[in-house]
């Protein structure tokens, strides 16, 4: 009897297995076909369009929207390269490519210097932020785009482009030639020892070789005789998880793990440890994160946080715990294909968005708060999943005024500081450096008949239009016009009541004239919040030692002492 009743499991068991190999055959030969007759579809129908439709059709414009399209139902970093755009994708990637290191800006129809990299081709001309292109290799560029006129620019190194251009204060045209060179942009534009042996090393992207830039600056400062360090990773779009990896692996043990990923396809799935001996196990250390500090920046704080090594200060960063990789397609294009997610040492993963569950409208939302998963940290410290890496201290991020605004997005500071710029050929080192001529800027702006709107403005209005609609307007017309009194700006009045904050921005612009992207950053931080927090957390031992501290084990330390 119990001979029989194995034998009967055994054939159930087996009968099991083949249905459900059968099952996964049939579901295999079932998505070939799908997948085989919908691009027969595809193909048919292109041909049919090709022939028959009216006007004539653009085969890589016409493909390339289908095939956007298609990938635009997935995330955003799953993206098609043409290989017309294989510069920018090497440019993302290594921070290089061969041109003259200069970024530029269109407006009102004219395209123009807005930044320029010191110690590249374009400096070396004597090339000025706020020159006007009117030519590029003869080429006039009237009409042209600021795409097609980065185009013109960039070209093989050691090859020489002519430009010819226009200068704010200048009469006649000038013209420049400009030895095209390998333009490498580095990961830390600012590294400094600061106030109380504090060591800041400024961090904005992570490139091929962003982790041997980051350790030589590092060991620049240890020498110098720091004594802490902030890492500020505010603004970093991310890149090279391995960058990542390796920065982390300065501070932290070896063996540690700092980051694995898991996807569909098993080769896919990696865990990074710590492969050598931290060159510093014991330096405090604060990291700055914003809004906008997104994937390998999020791996660089997440594993230091998880890993109890640094406090994070700031604001609760992107959220982005997807991994990419490119995959050559025929004709030189590329495809970047998300092919995992990464989890950081406490387990977690840090997406935000779960691009898998759509609305009907195609709409993605952030994963709610009540959905989060609590994980722990080496030190037993609660964080969280599915939202970014929350900072340690939360600092209220600034925000500016309508007025800084739009003088900013109208260009209206930049315009002035050309103006500052022909009256000033050098201007005190940025630790010394303030800009006194605030009474000058007004007239400016008064000068150039600025005006703007205020959102509360704008809502007021619409607000009006509805009240107009649903015939309540003229019973309210007298509170309306108290509050439009109320709520109308004053150009004069808003100068002054926003003073300082626009002093700030015009400061900004003009120390990058003169210092580049070093002098901005260090001008920036003379009054930056968030790095003031991590200045006054770094002087208060006891208080960094807390943040690094589980609660519990805090309250029990208290108490044992009374």
């Amino acid at each position: 009897m119990t001979k029989s009743i194995i034998t009967l499991v055994a054939l159930m068991a087996f009968s099991s297995l083949c249905t459900a190999a059968e099952t996964n055959t049939k579901e295999k030969n079932s998505k070939e076909f799908e997948t085989s007759k919908n691009l027969d579809i595809f193909n048919s129908l292109y041909k049919e369009l090709d022939m028959f439709y009216v006007d004539s059709i653009r085969p890589e414009k016409e493909i390339k929207n289908g095939i956007d399209a298609m990938l635009d139902n997935l995330d955003p970093y799953t993206t098609y390269i043409p290989e017309s755009e294989m510069d920018n994708l090497k440019f993302m990637t290594t921070g290089e490519y061969a041109g003259v290191g200069a970024v530029i800006g269109e407006r009102k129809g004219k395209i123009y210097v807005t930044e320029i990299y010191e110690g590249m081709p374009a400096y070396k001309s004597g090339l000025k932020v706020g020159d006007v292109f009117l030519e590029i290799d003869g080429k006039s560029l009237e009409g042209k785009t600021t795409s097609q006129a980065s185009e013109l620019l960039r070209g093989d190194a050691k090859t020489t482009v002519t430009v010819l251009v226009s200068r704010p204060g200048v009469e006649k045209p000038i013209k420049k030639e400009i030895i095209r060179d390998k333009i490498s942009i580095s990961p830390v534009p600012y590294a400094a020892v600061m106030d109380n042996k504090v060591g800041y090393v400024n961090l904005t992207g992570f490139t091929d070789k962003s982790a041997d830039i980051f350790k030589e600056n590092f060991l620049d400062l240890k020498a110098k005789g720091i004594e802490s360090l902030v890492i500020d990773l505010r603004n970093n779009p991310g890149g090279i998880l391995s960058e990542a990896v390796k920065i982390t692996n300065l501070f932290v043990e070896k063996k540690s793990t700092i980051v694995y990923t898991k996807g569909k396809v098993k080769q896919w799935d990696e865990t990074y440890k710590a492969t050598r001996d931290p060159i510093d196990r014991t330096i405090p250390i604060v990291v700055l994160v914003n809004r906008n500090s997104a994937s390998a920046a999020e791996i660089l704080a997440g594993a230091l946080q998880d890993l109890d090594r640094a406090v994070i200060v700031g604001e609760r960063t992107y959220g982005k715990g997807l991994v990419q990789t490119t995959r050559d397609l025929p004709y030189g294009g590329n495809l970047k294909v998300t092919i995992a997610k990464y989890y950081i040492p406490s387990g977690r993963c840090i997406q935000a968005i779960d691009y898998t569950h759509r609305s009907e409208d195609g709409f993605v939302r952030r994963i709610p708060d009540s959905l989060t998963t609590e994980f722990k940290t080496a030190k037993g410290r609660v964080v969280r999943d599915g939202g970014g890496i929350n900072p340690d201290l939360f600092v209220e991020p600034e925000k500016n005024a309508t007025v800084s605004y739009y003088l900013y997005t109208n260009s209206l500071i930049f315009d002035y500081v050309n103006e500052f710029q022909k009256e000033h050929a050098t201007i005190a080192p940025v630790s010394d450096f303030k800009f006194t001529d605030y009474e000058g800027f007004k007239n400016f702006v008064k000068g150039r008949n600025f005006t703007y709107k205020l959102k509360t403005e704008e809502i007021l209005n619409s607000l009006k239009d509805v009240a107009k609609e649903e015939g309540y307007l003229d019973l309210s017309k007298d509170e309306f016009a108290a509050l439009e009194k109320k709520l109308s700006h004053d150009l004069d009045k808003d100068l002054d009541l926003f003073r300082d904050e626009i002093t700030e921005l015009i400061s900004l612009e003009i120390v990058k004239r003169y210092y580049y992207q070093r002098g901005e950053t260090a001008e920036m931080l003379k009054k930056d919040k968030v790095y003031t927090q991590a200045l006054e957390l770094l002087k208060d031992k006891q208080r960094y030692d807390s943040m690094l501290t589980p609660k519990e084990k805090e309250n029990a330390a208290q108490t044992s002492k009374k």
